[in-house]
């Protein structure tokens, strides 16, 4: 009987073993599923929200520094730097990330270097000008024309048609000559 005991041991142990690899496979394959399904075959997806995390900085804000510039001047062209380590003490970190469901993901990072309390040199990923980045935010806007803001005199004057001006002004209303108590007592 002791002979049989480590055998039955040894396929409880396999048996066990399988059963657990089966359901793991299984849950992973369930993911899947229960994520196609919840996306309706990939028809619908869920909205991500857009991920906004850093210092944004332009083009033109680089080209605004210039070496010799105190922090407090550089601190004024760029903002506040996202890192700056008491063990780098010379040396500022601006980095900027956008993350929008399906698009590929923005990250620049500028580094300020100084020299006591005088910008020294500037390092920066190629950066996008003010106007290229707005747009490449605004990646869901059509193309269609802007509305045109003025009118002309023919649609001025079938407005007016439309709504005829009052014959006269309502009168104000006269002042009353009531006393109201005063809010506070004195």
């Amino acid at each position: 009987m002791s002979l049989l005991l480590p055998t039955r041991a040894r396929r409880a142990g396999v048996l066990a073993l399988t059963l657990s690899a089966a359901a793991l496979a299984g849950c992973s394959s369930l993911g899947e599923t229960v994520s196609s399904m919840s996306t309706l075959g990939g028809l619908i997806t869920p909205y991500k929200i857009d991920i906004l995390q850093g210092n944004v900085v332009v083009r033109e804000q680089v080209q605004a520094l210039q070496t010799g510039m105190s922090r407090e001047q550089v601190r004024g062209i760029l903002g506040t730097p996202l890192v700056a380590s008491v063990f780098h003490a010379n040396r500022w970190d601006y980095v900027f990330t956008f993350k929008r469901q399906g698009q590929a993901e923005q990250m620049r990072k500028v580094a300020v270097f100084f020299e006591g309390d005088t910008l020294a040199k500037v390092e920066a990923d190629e950066l996008p000008s003010e106007e290229e980045f707005v747009a490449s935010l605004d990646v869901r806007r059509t193309s269609a024309q802007p509305p045109v803001l003025e009118a002309t005199e023919e649609q001025l004057k079938a407005f007016r048609d439309k709504n005829p001006a009052p014959a006269t002004a309502p009168a104000p209303a006269a002042p009353s000559n009531t006393s109201y108590p005063p809010l506070e007592t004195r």
